[in-house]
């Protein structure tokens, strides 16, 4: 995912995703200064903390870095990586969902393999399959992301209402919110990336809360998008936009603008990865906002939620730089920070013993971890990018009028077969 998000998600993926900014450059093989690294990343709001750390910890170190939104990074990085003018660490997705994942930059050789790190060993297997190509880790994965809805609590009391458990209870919950003059939840989909959020939310549920074998069904050509679950997943979502569960014009509205509903009290809450928690309190430092599971059944112990690891940290083979960037990425899977990015991020470490205190807002989330009640986020074990880059076009062409649910399943379909 991109967001991972993003989004990371899924990026969701991370999906996950961030606004565009800026600092410095990300010139890998300009010079090859042991004391200056160059890091490409989106993870605005958060990697700053643990540079100014990482410099701290390292006296007369230098990092210059970019900061980019996950749409604009998955057009640059591979280009960059290509024409050898790529940084020396750069931000990663896990798994094979976008043009920015780790099997995707892995294959041609872009990225250095990780392997012999002290920490790679020690990742979950969940999280260590996707962090991997062909055997070989190259990814430093740091935190665990979810994705479900987030509510603005202060929102919530003043519309006297409470989080919906199950599918009819949702419905009922937006057009209170609606009636109240509150669209339920903020959705910025004019960012392509953010399409997917609601959609994953409920395909974990309705696709596999009956078959959490579905993954290797379709790998296997026993399953497909067109004839399965998938499709009550998009026809729920479509509900949803139908029944007012979002604002206005949602292909209109920026995954930014779209925080400034959620963390104002102009929507009731925003569906979205637990990264946005972080970017809402930057909005509203007095504002309390709270993840919880988005219900696809009326049944509440059908519910699962799409949790998995988010992006990270991975070298280029060709940085110049090796052992700055090794002790980077280093950095980023010890305690202080692993610690520091899910803190900033709101989420939850991939390993553990790192002495990390949970957001409250996460209590839902971790519990659904430890239950082993959470599915992958679903791009990371497709087989090439192209199939999540279709979903998130059609996505948007849907809610323009101009493409249907068929259509883009099967557009999926296809791509899917073609494989990597």
């Amino acid at each position: 995912m991109k967001t991972r998000a993003l989004p990371a998600l899924i990026a969701a993926v991370t999906s996950v995703a961030v606004l565009a900014a800026c600092s410095g450059g990300t010139k890998a093989n300009s010079g090859g200064d042991s004391k200056t690294l160059t890091v490409a990343s989106f993870d605005q709001g958060s990697l700053e903390d643990v540079v100014k750390a990482f410099e701290k910890a390292n006296p007369g170190v230098k990092v210059r870095y970019t900061l980019s939104g996950a749409d604009q990074y998955q057009q640059q990085i591979r280009t960059q990586l290509s024409s050898g003018t790529g940084p020396d660490v750069m931000s990663v997705w896990p798994g094979n969902g976008n043009p920015g994942a780790t099997q995707v930059l892995a294959e041609p050789g872009y990225l250095r393999d990780l392997s012999d790190q002290p920490w790679a060993a020690k990742l979950p297997d969940a999280t260590k399959s996707v962090a991997q190509y062909d055997g070989k880790t190259y990814t430093a994965l740091f935190g665990q992301n979810g994705i479900g809805a987030v509510y603005n609590e202060q929102a919530m009391a003043k519309a006297g209402l409470t989080p919906p458990d199950t599918w009819t209870e949702l419905l009922d919950f937006c057009k209170a919110a609606k009636a109240k003059g509150t669209p339920a939840f903020a959705l910025g989909n004019q960012d392509n990336w953010v399409t997917q959020l609601v959609l994953y939310a409920l395909v974990a549920t309705t696709v596999y809360g009956d078959d959490r074998n579905f993954d290797q069904k379709m790998q296997s050509g026993q399953a497909t998008f067109a004839k399965s679950p998938w499709t009550t997943a998009l026809d729920k979502y479509l509900t949803m936009e139908k029944t007012g569960c979002f604002q206005k014009n949602p292909l209109g509205t920026t995954y930014e603008a779209s925080q400034g509903l959620a963390a104002t009290g102009r929507t009731l809450g925003i569906v979205q990865g637990n990264w946005v928690i972080a970017l809402l309190k930057q909005k509203n430092p007095k504002g309390t906002f709270t993840l919880r599971a988005l219900p696809a059944t009326d049944d509440p112990a059908e519910t699962l939620i799409p949790a998995a690891a988010g992006g990270g940290y991975g070298v280029n083979a060709k940085t110049k730089n090796e052992e700055l960037a090794l002790k980077f990425v280093n950095f980023v899977m010890s305690p202080e920070g692993m610690n520091l990015f899910v803190k900033k991020q709101g989420g939850l470490p991939t390993l553990p013993d790192t002495g990390f205190a949970a957001d409250p807002s996460l209590a839902e989330l971790s519990k659904f971890v430890e239950a082993d009640r959470t599915v992958p986020f679903m791009d990371q074990l497709w087989p090439n990018a192209k199939v999540q880059q279709t979903m998130l076009s059609g996505l948007q062409e849907i809610f323009s009028g101009q493409s249907t649910a068929e259509e883009l399943l099967d557009d999926m379909d296809a791509d899917y077969k073609a494989g990597s």
